[in-house]
């Protein structure tokens, strides 16, 4: 994120904090677990293309990352805003391996990184694959890799309540000298069962 753009994300911060807080009554829990002197890559459940708003919150005013559909970037305006707001492309539907060496590569100079092992929003009717990108990037980066489970943001038109809990650090010490697309396979599951277990806090009242 250059300078010019950062008096306007902490503008946005300032006014996430405003909305989320306010109307959509954002809880937080969890946010010891969040590095502060060092980049992290944080993965979470994806239930609406908002996530990563109330998802890095607890981060800011620390410029975070996350990759958004490359079509987004086809509008200037639209492209500009996303991309002042930390969001970098990434092909869908393919293995695009430059954002995910842009990711490494804002997680190795120290900023937090939000990305979603599912790949997609869940919908009903809708396979989920899981990713393995999220597991590559803290194993390649040298980074912690945080779990969260996020609830309320597939309800944005009634005003859901949002609730965000974020998890210890997946441990992948003993799979950095793994081949690499193994130690990410391996980190990926260990990172999504972490995650359905925050979802299940959540969903039990723990989370509040």
């Amino acid at each position: 994120m250059d300078g010019r753009s950062k008096p306007f994300y902490l503008f946005m911060g300032v006014l996430s904090h405003l909305v989320l807080r306010g109307a959509f009554r954002l809880k937080v829990s969890g946010v010891e677990h969040l590095p502060k002197d060092t980049g992290f890559v944080l993965a979470a459940n994806h239930l609406s293309n908002l996530d990563p708003w109330p998802l890095g919150l607890a981060a800011w005013p620390r410029p975070i990352h996350f990759m958004a559909k490359a079509e987004i970037f086809d509008s200037p305006v639209l492209g500009r805003f996303v991309a002042a707001q930390g969001a970098f492309p990434v092909r869908r539907g393919e293995r695009d391996t430059g954002a995910v060496e842009r990711a490494i590569t804002f997680a190795r100079g120290g900023d937090p990184v939000v990305m979603f092992p599912e790949g997609t929003r869940r919908l009903p009717g809708r396979q989920i694959k899981h990713h393995t990108g999220a597991a590559r990037v803290a194993l390649e980066a040298g980074v912690p890799l945080i779990p969260a489970g996020i609830s309320g943001t597939d309800r944005l038109n009634r005003l859901g309540a949002q609730r965000v809990l974020y998890g210890p650090p997946v441990d992948l010490d003993d799979l950095k000298g793994m081949p690499s697309r193994d130690g990410a396979v391996e980190g990926t599951r260990r990172l999504m069962e972490a995650i359905h277990r925050l979802e299940a806090q959540l969903a039990g009242g723990k989370g509040r």
